[in-house]
C-alpha cells in the first residue's frame, strides 16, 4: 500500500523526533464558531508565497500547496487522534496538542524549507498564527506535533525531480509542437519527471491521443475552436469571453473556491484540512501525468495549427497566418489539457469529500473583473472544457481526455489515501 510505503521510509527519520513529544489523552478541542479557520489563512499563506511572491505558474505551484497540505492534514489529524489515516505520520496518541499550533507550524516549516528567501515574512506570519494560543504543554505538543508532520514531509519529498531542467522535443513537421508567440517560451518540460505524491508513476494513466490529422474528427475540432477562440471572434459570446478569461486566471480562482466551501459548509480545522489534502495531492499527480502525456503527443497548439492548417493535408482545414486566440497560450504541447486535467480533478476530489455533487459555490476573477457561480462540482468541470476552446488554448478532444485523466487520477488517490481509519 503506497501510504505505508512512505510511512515506513521516514519512520526512522521521525523516532528521536517522536520521542520526545509530549503524550496527553484529551482530545483536540474544536474551534468555536466564528473562528478563524488556521487551516485556511496557512493555504492563503502558501499561495502568496508561491504565487504573488515567487511568481510560480500553476504547473509548478502544484508541488507546492499538496506538500504544504499533506504536512498541515498529518498534523491536524494527529492532534486530533488521527480519525484518518495519515498520509506519512506513524498513527501515536498524540491527542491534547494545539491543533493550530500543529497546523501552522507544519505549513510554516514546509513554506520556509521551499521559500527560505522569505524566512522574515513566512515568521511574521507564524508568530501571529501563534499568539492567540494559550502558552502551555497543550501549545508546545502542537509546535512538536507540526515540525513532526513538516520533517517528515521535507523527507518524503527531497531529491524529487522538481529542481531538474529538461525541453520540450520541438518540431517542424505538421501536428509537432513548437513554440507560441508572443513570448515563443517552453517551460514545464520537467513536470512528467517529477516523483509523483501517491500514484506510481505519471505514465500509468494514459489518453487516446488528438485525432488524426487528415481525419474528418480533426478538421471539426480545429474549425471549432479557429470560429470561437479567435481573438476576434464574431460568434463568441460576452460570457463565453468572461468564462475564459475568468478559467484562465492564473491566481487561480480554485483557491477562493475552497476557502469558501469551507466556510458556507461550516468545515472544522481538521475537515478543512482533509478536503485540501485531498484535493491538492491529487491535483499534484494529475499535473505530472498530464505532462507525462504532453510529452508523448507532443501535439502542435491551435495558433500554430490554424496558421499552418495547408500543411496538414486536410482539405477540410484553411489556414490563417494572422489568426490569434484569445487568451495567450502556455509555453507547452497540447494533449492533454493541464487545466481541464487538474480541475476535474479537483472537482472529483471535493465531490468524494462531499459525499455529493450539488454543492453551490462562486468565485471572483479579478481578471476577467467577474464572479461565476456553480450548482455543483460537475458543472465548473463541463465548463472548463468549453472555456479552454473559447479561450483558443485547446481542441475540444484534449479538454475531454483531460477531464477523463483527471478523474482517473483523483479515483486512483482517493481509493488509497486520506481515508477514515
Amino acid at each position: 500500500m503506497p501510504g505505508l510505503i512512505r510511512r515506513v521510509a521516514v519512520v526512522a527519520a521521525l523516532a528521536l523526533t517522536a520521542a520526545a513529544m509530549p503524550v496527553a489523552t484529551a482530545s483536540a478541542a474544536p474551534a468555536a464558531p466564528g473562528d478563524a479557520n488556521i487551516v485556511v489563512t496557512w493555504a492563503v499563506n502558501s499561495h502568496i508565497a508561491a504565487y504573488d511572491v515567487a511568481r510560480q505558474p500553476p504547473y509548478i505551484n502544484g508541488r507546492v500547496f499538496a506538500m504544504v497540505q499533506g504536512a498541515v492534514y498529518d498534523a491536524a489529524n494527529a492532534a486530533a487522534g488521527s480519525p484518518y489515516e495519515p498520509y506519512l505520520l506513524p498513527v501515536r496518541g498524540r491527542q491534547g496538542h494545539s491543533l493550530d499550533a500543529a497546523v501552522a507550524t507544519a505549513a510554516y516549516q514546509v513554506l520556509l524549507s521551499i521559500f527560505p528567501a522569505q524566512a522574515a515574512t513566512l515568521r511574521a506570519q507564524y508568530d501571529e498564527s501563534l499568539a492567540p494560543i494559550r502558552d502551555g504543554k497543550a501549545k508546545r505538543g502542537g509546535i512538536a506535533l507540526g515540525e513532526e508532520a513538516a520533517a517528515a514531509m521535507i523527507a518524503f519529498r527531497r531529491d524529487d525531480g522538481s529542481g531538474r531542467t529538461a525541453t520540450w522535443n520541438i518540431g517542424t513537421a505538421p501536428g509537432q509542437w513548437r513554440p507560441t508567440p508572443p513570448g515563443f517560451a517552453q517551460e514545464g518540460a520537467h513536470v512528467a519527471d517529477v516523483r509523483p505524491f501517491v500514484i506510481r508513476s505519471g505514465a500509468d494513466f494514459r489518453t487516446a491521443g488528438p485525432p488524426a490529422l487528415g481525419s474528418a474528427a480533426y478538421a471539426r475540432e480545429l474549425n471549432e475552436v479557429k470560429a470561437l477562440g479567435s481573438a476576434t471572434s464574431t460568434v463568441r459570446t460576452q460570457d463565453q469571453t468572461q468564462a475564459a478569461i475568468w478559467w484562465h486566471d492564473r491566481h487561480q480562482t480554485e483557491w477562493e473556491i475552497k476557502a469558501q466551501l469551507a466556510r458556507t459548509q461550516r468545515l472544522s480545522p481538521l475537515e478543512t484540512a482533509r478536503m485540501y489534502a485531498m484535493s491538492d495531492v491529487t491535483r499534484a499527480d494529475t499535473t505530472i501525468a498530464c505532462f507525462t502525456q504532453k510529452r508523448q503527443w507532443n501535439f502542435w497548439r491551435p495558433v500554430t495549427a490554424v496558421q499552418l492548417a495547408d500543411t496538414d493535408g486536410n482539405p477540410a482545414t484553411t489556414a490563417d497566418p494572422a489568426w490569434t486566440p484569445l487568451l495567450i497560450t502556455p509555453p507547452f504541447p497540447d494533449f492533454t489539457s493541464g487545466h481541464a486535467c487538474t480541475t476535474s480533478a479537483i472537482m472529483t476530489s471535493l465531490w468524494r469529500f462531499f459525499g455529493r455533487d450539488d454543492i453551490a459555490f462562486s468565485a471572483y476573477s479579478a481578471d476577467s473583473g467577474t464572479t461565476r457561480h456553480f450548482t455543483s462540482f460537475s458543472q465548473a468541470t463541463a465548463e472548463v472544457v468549453e472555456a479552454r476552446i473559447w479561450g483558443g488554448v485547446h481542441y475540444r478532444s484534449a479538454d475531454v481526455q483531460g477531464v477523463r485523466l483527471g478523474e482517473q487520477v483523483a479515483h486512483y488517490v482517493l481509493a488509497r489515501e486520506f481515508r477514515r481509519r
